[in-house]
């Protein structure tokens, strides 16, 4: 190999030169170049750990707050949970007292009715009484010639009455 030919006179000046240019070169990179990237490299570090821990500080923040949003969800629905079913028991309560009254004007009316039926029955019962001891009156005179009224009447009031009951 003719680099590591070192009967060659060049050879070793070449080497001496190497030596120095290789101490110059470690000399200005552990002095000046080094201790600047290390100084780069150890901002950056410092850097990215404050980031992190901003970055974790925010992350915590964020879940109590998001903590606390789901809290107040919560609470707004029970809330308003709580708020529908009054008013669903306020419209219960509403509807069964018209439900009530309304029961109660329709019974009220019913028994109006009941009466005005009744009496317009009886005013009919009369009306028939009169009107079937008229014509039995009239049949019996035309067929027997003469009639007792005290006799019609209270055949027809024995025929009215056995109607009623069947």
């Amino acid at each position: 190999m003719p680099q590591l030919d070192f009967g060659n006179p060049l050879i070793i000046a070449q080497l001496v030169w190497l030596l120095i240019i290789f101490g110059l070169l470690y000399y200005v990179m552990a002095v000046y170049a080094l201790p600047r990237v290390e100084s780069v490299l150890e901002d950056r570090r410092r850097r990215i750990d404050g980031d992190l821990d901003a970055a974790q500080t925010m992350k915590t923040e964020a879940e109590n707050a998001i903590t606390t949003h789901r809290a107040a969800t919560a609470q707004a629905r029970a809330e308003a949970q709580s708020a529908i079913a009054a008013a669903m028991a306020t419209a219960q309560q509403e509807a069964q007292a018209r439900t009530d009254a309304l029961a109660a004007r329709l019974a009220r009316q019913i028994e109006a009715a009941d009466t005005r039926i009744g009496a317009a029955r009886d005013s009919a019962m009369g009306a028939l009484h009169q009107v079937a001891s008229d014509t039995a009156a009239a049949l019996v005179e035309r067929l027997a010639g003469r009639s007792d009224p005290a006799k019609i009447a209270r055949a027809v009031d024995r025929a009215l009455a056995t109607r009623a009951q069947g």
